[in-house]
């Protein structure tokens, strides 16, 4: 009897709850290894452009030269987005008619609000999955908690109407219920790591960002470079790796 006890065996006596629960557990889980696959990749790509975007706004002779630069190889990290961001909202500043209210303003009040929009989208874009990886982190334990009992309710139910109440007996049923927990831990644990690291690489990563946003503001409202406070190396953004 022993030798019959396993996963397999759990597997073959669970009943549709039992089957429901597995299955939530591993939607879950990959759910959780495909965020942490996807945004582990697209982390790394945008940090990648955005050296070398930042290594090209440092090096350009003006704005003008700036401008080209995001017409050429096109928006593709949070920094090209609010310096595109700024450079719309000058120009249109510039072309303004005074006939709307987002029109209202000085052009340092229009400069304003539009690097706080680009921040605020870029915030949105990086929490992206993060909801879904805080939901299975919290949730998954206790989805294969209330596994467990269920399991143990009717392993004990049937030993009961067996008649045949051992420790032998009843130790396998209950350790096979157990399973339920392990499978539980085993899709929060990653979940955790997961949220933990991807909101401090965010963190990292959007204080540089604000940082840059008030050094374009400053070049952007004085048209002087050398006013604006230049870092003596491009800006080097933190893999996500080394943000666990």
């Amino acid at each position: 009897m022993q030798q019959n006890l396993g996963f397999g065996h759990f597997l073959t006596q669970a009943d549709g709850v039992g089957h429901f629960l597995l299955i939530v557990m591993a939607v879950m889980s990959v759910a959780t290894w495909y965020l942490i696959v996807s945004k582990a990749w697209s982390n790394w790509v945008m940090q990648r452009r955005a050296r070398e975007f930042m290594r090209h706004f440092w090096e350009a002779s003006d704005m003008q030269s700036v401008a080209a630069y995001l017409k050429q190889s096109g928006i593709r990290d949070p920094f090209s987005h609010v310096t595109h961001h700024g450079l719309r909202a000058a120009e249109q500043h510039r072309d303004r008619r005074g006939g709307r209210m987002v029109e209202s303003g000085s052009a340092d009040d229009f400069l304003t609000r539009a690097l706080r929009r680009a921040i605020e989208q870029d915030t949105a874009r990086l929490e992206y999955g993060h909801t879904v990886l805080a939901s299975v982190a919290s949730s998954a334990p206790f989805v294969g908690l209330f596994g467990t009992v269920w399991g143990i309710y009717h392993a004990l139910l049937a030993i009961g109407m067996s008649g045949q109440g051992t420790l032998d007996k009843v130790a396998g049923p209950v350790g096979e219920a157990l399973i339920m927990t392990a499978l539980g831990l085993a899709v929060a644990i990653p979940a955790v790591l997961a949220y933990n690291a991807f909101t401090r690489a965010n963190r990292l990563l959007l204080a540089e960002l604000d940082g840059f946003a008030h050094d374009l503001f400053a070049f952007m409202s004085t048209g002087n470079r050398n006013e604006a406070p230049k870092p003596s190396k491009p800006i080097i953004l933190r893999p996500v790796a080394e943000a666990a």
